[in-house]
């Protein structure tokens, strides 16, 4: 055991001799290996020239509770003085990098704003702006689907084309859209009302015969060269619809279609796409047809403004506020606040603007538009007004919208048209 004993030795002696005269540089304030708390391996010290020469300085670190064990290697870099410090572990999550956030922040900014500014569309008569998501072609898509759907649904009690109700809905329904094809700032193709008769089809050379032979009548007709524009704020609303020519686009080429449903319901609607539906119980408390002309211009001007699609859009935002507010309330005050404070006030709000519209509508056609808050207030009567229906309703009550329709700027605007129409001068670009 001699020859050992002198090994020992003489290894002692080196070693004695070299970290001896070892002295590290540390950075106190930003190195993660302090001086205090230095690791030893096997007797070696972590700054020592034979752990440097060993590649710990390549960046690989042993793990220090096992000694020349292959096990988990952490990462480092060394800086210009020298100064080891270490990677944290795990990924580095994104928020962490300051020149990731400020990439992710302007790519975001960048894409919320051409989203929301290339869908941002100005509404017909009222100029409202509003954002829209839902593509044209797919709110057609949806009116005709849920079209054929309520024609399944009300199988039997269609009435047909040639039914008197039937021709004289699709009579005034012809006149509120020939007036708003009159009020478009540019030519456009429009195809013929047709009436929605069970049978899809079928209906279309009969609907389109029989709406012919009854309107066939030269007087009281004007054409485009018949009209006068001698109204300048007409002129100026000719020159907005011109430069927001996307306001009007979704009535392109719309393909009219009327369906009267012999069932006692008060109430009508008109689907994406132009088609209006109308229940027989309407007939039973509105007799003349400046009344149906009215509810039908009503609903025509939810198709115009694009309710529908508007309403989609605005349902997406509602859902996710909806979950941001659940993770501080409970889910349902979250839904009770967000009807209260937003679905419902945006619902009446529509209800308004659609009144609005139609009133103008009914105004171009050739009815008179007094009749218009009458409708409204017999209305109110008939479905059941109450105090509260003005906050917990979708619709404003009656006398609400009975007063707003009768405000002398919104009516004096209205008969201005009307006299125009009944003078034979006409109304042309007036959205």
């Amino acid at each position: 055991m001699g020859w050992f004993r002198r090994s020992k030795f003489a290894f002692d002696t080196i070693l004695k001799n070299t970290i001896g005269n070892s002295n590290p540089k540390v950075n106190q304030r930003s190195s993660s290996i302090p001086c205090s708390n230095r690791f030893e391996i096997s007797g070696f010290a972590l700054s020592s020239p034979i752990i440097r020469n060993s590649g710990f300085e390549l960046g690989l670190k042993q793990n220090p509770h096992t000694s020349f064990a292959i096990g988990t290697r952490r990462y480092y870099y060394v800086d210009r003085y020298r100064v080891q410090h270490f990677r944290p572990r795990g990924p580095r999550r994104w928020f962490q990098n300051p020149r990731t956030v400020l990439i992710v922040v302007l790519v975001g900014s960048g894409a919320f704003i051409t989203v929301y500014f290339g869908n941002l569309e100005t509404v017909p008569y009222t100029k409202r702006k509003h954002f829209v998501i839902l593509s044209k072609n797919l709110e057609r898509q949806l009116g005709e689907s849920q079209f054929q759907q309520m024609k399944r649904e009300f199988k039997g009690k269609i009435l047909p084309a040639i039914h008197p109700e039937s021709v004289r809905v699709q009579l005034i329904t012809k006149d509120i859209i020939e007036a708003l094809q009159r009020g478009l700032s540019h030519e456009q193709v429009w195809s013929d009302l047709g009436y929605g008769s069970e049978s899809a089809g079928t209906h279309e050379s009969s609907g389109h015969e029989t709406l012919k032979a009854l309107s066939e009548s030269a007087e009281g007709k004007w054409h485009r060269e018949d009209e006068i524009l001698d109204d300048k704020w007409v002129q100026e609303s000719r020159k907005k619809g011109q430069d927001r020519g996307s306001a009007t686009g979704h009535l392109e080429g719309l393909n009219w279609e009327v369906l009267v449903v012999n069932e006692p319901v008060v109430n009508a609607f008109c689907l994406p796409g132009g088609k209006i539906v109308v229940f027989t119980g309407l007939f039973t408390h509105f007799r003349t047809d400046a009344e149906i002309a009215t509810i039908i211009g009503h609903e025509v001007g939810h198709a115009v403004a694009r309710h529908v699609a508007e309403g989609i859009t605005k349902n997406l935002w509602f859902a996710i506020l909806q979950l941001i507010l659940y993770q501080f309330i409970m889910p349902d005050l979250a839904n009770t606040m967000s009807a209260l404070f937003l679905k419902l006030p945006f619902s009446r709000r529509m209800e308004m603007e659609a009144d609005y519209i139609g009133l103008l509508l009914i105004a171009s056609a050739g009815y008179d538009p007094r009749v218009a808050p009458k409708v409204y207030e017999k209305l109110g009567k008939v479905t059941g007004d109450s105090a509260l229906r003005d906050y917990l309703s979708t619709h404003p009550s009656g006398k609400k919208r009975s007063q707003l329709l009768a405000q002398a700027k919104v009516m004096e605007e209205a008969m201005a048209i009307y006299r125009e129409v009944q003078s034979g001068q006409g109304i042309e670009g007036f959205l």
